[in-house]
């Protein structure tokens, strides 16, 4: 009896979870379309599939340097730095947004790939690639990932960086060079 209960709170859990979810993607899709849009790239931001969103950063993403990283779970150095945007995600404490778009795959491959772990970091998926196709032709990557795009407070793009970070240093560095932030 006691299984039936847990298992009707989980259901209902489950489908109030899914409604936040639901409801955060079209919130989340206006302002992935407000950030790409103001890089001036000229997508709509319509291709990506919202994975995973932190509610509270949603009013602080405008104003806010983001760390743009364009990465996919077959491709290994992209796999090897997102230890690194994810300790920038949560040692800057909101001072840095970082936003994860996978190139590519399905939003059920990229939760699979995190397993149980939930980012901190904001994760979407280009499932399509023309996002990731936008941002290539407009900043002169020839298709390589993992690519960093360091996109100011205006929403200007101020650096990329095509291929992996070495270490966490190494992205802390840049980030100091192109924003003037330290590491926290």
């Amino acid at each position: 009896m006691g299984n039936r209960k847990s298992k009707k709170t989980g259901q209902v859990r489950s489908k109030r979870t899914r409604l936040i979810v639901v409801i955060a993607i079209v919130v989340i899709l206006v302002v992935v379309g407000i950030v790409v849009g103001r890089s001036s790239h000229g997508s709509s931001g319509s291709t990506l599939e919202i994975i995973t969103w932190d509610e509270t950063t949603l009013s602080t993403l405008r104003g806010t340097p983001v760390v743009l990283n364009l990465w996919a779970t077959t491709c290994g150095p992209c796999a090897s730095e997102l230890p690194y945007l994810e300790a920038v995600a949560q040692e800057s404490e909101g001072e840095i947004k970082v936003v994860a778009i996978n190139v590519g795959e399905s939003v059920s491959r990229i939760q699979s790939f995190f397993g149980d772990y939930e980012p901190t970091m904001m994760l979407a998926s280009d499932r399509n690639g023309e996002a990731f196709a936008d941002y290539c032709q407009k900043y002169g990557n020839q298709g390589y990932i993992p690519f960093t795009l360091f996109i100011d407070s205006e929403g200007m793009v101020k650096h990329t960086k095509i291929g992996a970070f070495q270490s966490e240093t190494e992205l802390w560095d840049t980030l100091h060079d192109v924003f003037g932030i330290t590491i926290p």
